[in-house]
């Protein structure tokens, strides 16, 4: 049973906000070779993007190669990063960029593994 004391215990919320902002910063400079080691690899691993359902690591990765490297700055606003135990965490934000009035959202569900956090499922949405 989770108790009050296990939610965002400072340490875990320290690894896994530095994680997320290592996410953030490979994702608006394109390092496919990061993004892909915070996903989990594997094939239950799920990202339902603002415009694609992708279910498994492969389709992810096969994303993220043919996706353009161009547009990806972004400015992120209301992040909260929730931590329970020591293995599990919840990252959710909105983002806004340049020259667009949409607000984006993104939540991620990481987990830890013996080689560290990953991201088992994420979701990207767009609002007007």
């Amino acid at each position: 049973m989770m108790h009050q004391d296990d939610i965002n215990r400072p340490w875990v919320l320290a690894e896994v906000t530095a994680a997320f902002y290592r996410y953030e910063d490979a994702l608006v400079s394109n390092n496919i070779a990061v993004l892909d080691e915070l996903f989990w690899h594997d094939a239950s691993t799920v990202r339902l993007g603002a415009g694609e359902n992708l279910y498994g690591i492969e389709e992810i990765r096969a994303f993220r190669t043919a996706r353009p490297a161009t547009g990806l700055q972004r400015e992120l606003r209301h992040t909260v990063i929730t931590t329970f135990g020591e293995d599990y965490a919840v990252c959710s934000t909105e983002f806004t960029r340049e020259g667009s009035d949409r607000i984006g959202r993104q939540q991620q569900s990481w987990v830890r593994f013996p080689y560290g956090w990953r991201i088992v499922a994420a979701q990207v949405s767009l609002m007007s």
